[in-house]
């Protein structure tokens, strides 16, 4: 009914541009077939009282009874349907467009539901909620409440998988019904099975608080009848370097460096020093610079030398034009022989 759309080159050309690996990700029968029926729905969406509103209600209602499911909307739905680019959506329409057009004209009120008669009863592509596999059998837990509620039928709704359940975090078990290390069951009858975390100090428990463990958890110890943190900080070893401090949390902790400046320390800052780092004292409860310059004893030796404080230390540099000596700066010999490392004679020995 349709006329055929034209090829184009980008359509004729898609294989040959795939990627490597692109053929991998390359959709299922059945997510096609969904595909196909969503952008169905859509363009019923898009045409629903199409071209009325003008005004004249009882001709536009008669009118658009008409319209309705007319081979006029369906030839607007179809030419919309796939982009020019969507290879799968084209390659399907153009192998299945007779069933569309057959369940559109004369099956609709029969089957309203298009997903089922089409990708499920038709072409047997997909399965029904609850069914999996080629045969479409049911779910664990059947096909009204796969794997209790509690986790995925593998292959649910699809020709593929092989039923079993992969379970919900927290849940385990082939009905997804048991719980997991962790976890405790928190409400379990005939129908439903639901499990809630345990407090974090415990491994295992039976019910929600520190007081409920059955195990506790690694980083906290049974005290009494509950389990409670560890200060693994508080070890007579303490389990950090000596140039970082512990800090402690529940059921671990964990070590930061200290500043810079210190030897040792107890928290973050160099106000939290146990001790300073040579070139470092403490000042107002923290480490600060020495500023060996500024001392009473010499820090630099020579005679003439100047002395530069640095950030835990200093340097001695001989002012410009001068050299070092053993003992002394000294001036440089200039070439020319106008001055010499040794002191140039003066005006009265000339």
């Amino acid at each position: 009914m349709r006329p055929p759309a034209p090829a184009t080159l980008g359509l004729l050309l898609l294989p040959l541009l795939m990627l490597p690996g692109e053929a991998d990700k390359k959709p299922t029968p059945c997510q096609s077939c969904r595909e196909l029926v969503d952008k169905f729905h859509q363009g019923m969406v898009d045409t629903a009282k199409k071209n009325f509103g003008g005004g004249n209600t009882a001709w536009e209602e008669k009118t658009l009874s008409k319209y309705e499911s007319s081979e006029v909307r369906l030839l607007e739905i179809l030419e919309r349907l796939c982009g020019s680019s969507d290879f799968e959506c084209n390659r399907m329409l153009e192998e299945h467009e007779e069933q569309l057009e057959a369940w559109w004209l004369r099956l609709k009120k029969d089957y309203p539901d298009l997903f089922e008669w089409f990708c499920v009863k038709t072409l047997k592509f997909c399965c029904s909620p609850g069914t999996y596999g080629p045969d479409c059998l049911a779910c664990q837990g059947g096909p009204k409440r796969p794997c209790s509620g509690n986790g995925r039928c593998s292959g649910d709704g699809s020709r593929q998988g092989d039923g079993s359940c992969q379970c919900h975090m927290g849940y385990k078990g082939a009905l997804c019904t048991d719980c997991v290390d962790g976890y405790f069951s928190s409400l379990r009858n005939e129908t439903h099975s639901i499990c809630t975390a345990c407090d974090e100090s415990c491994k295992t428990c039976t019910g929600p608080t520190n007081r409920d463990c059955n195990q506790c958890e690694g980083g906290w110890v049974l005290e009494g009848d509950a389990c409670l943190d560890v200060d693994e900080c508080a070890a007579e070893t303490p389990p950090c370097e000596l140039s970082q401090f512990c800090k402690n949390i529940n059921g671990s902790y964990y070590c930061e460096e200290c500043d810079s400046t210190c030897v040792g320390c107890t928290g973050k800052g160099p106000e939290q020093c146990k001790d300073c780092i040579p070139g470092y004292t403490k000042e107002n409860g923290q480490c600060t610079d020495i500023d060996e310059c500024s001392l009473e004893e010499k820090a630099c030796m020579r005679k003439g030398e100047n002395c530069y404080n640095t950030p835990g230390s200093f340097v001695c540099v001989c002012p410009d034009g001068f050299e070092e000596t053993e003992d002394a700066c000294v001036k440089t010999e200039v070439q020319g022989g106008e001055e010499s490392a040794t002191q140039a004679p003066s005006h009265e020995d000339l």
